[in-house]
């Protein structure tokens, strides 16, 4: 048993990790950011409460093409 949660773990922790480095990047990109697609507290809250989709969906729709 021990070693089914070894990879379990050994699976998690990257997908964990990449959804940290996307949140971070996500926040620290609307913080810089002047002018988005929408007010700029909706796309804090889509970043941090929808998840892994939230920064995903900030960096095709949230951010304005100059």
């Amino acid at each position: 048993m021990e070693v089914a949660n070894g990879i379990g773990m050994g699976l998690l922790l990257p997908i964990m990790l990449i959804q940290l480095v996307l949140l971070v990047v996500a926040i620290i990109d609307l913080i810089r950011t002047e002018e988005t697609n929408g007010p700029k507290w909706l796309w804090a809250l889509v970043i941090l409460f929808i998840g892994f989709i939230g920064p995903i969906v900030y960096f095709i729709f949230g951010r304005r093409n100059n």
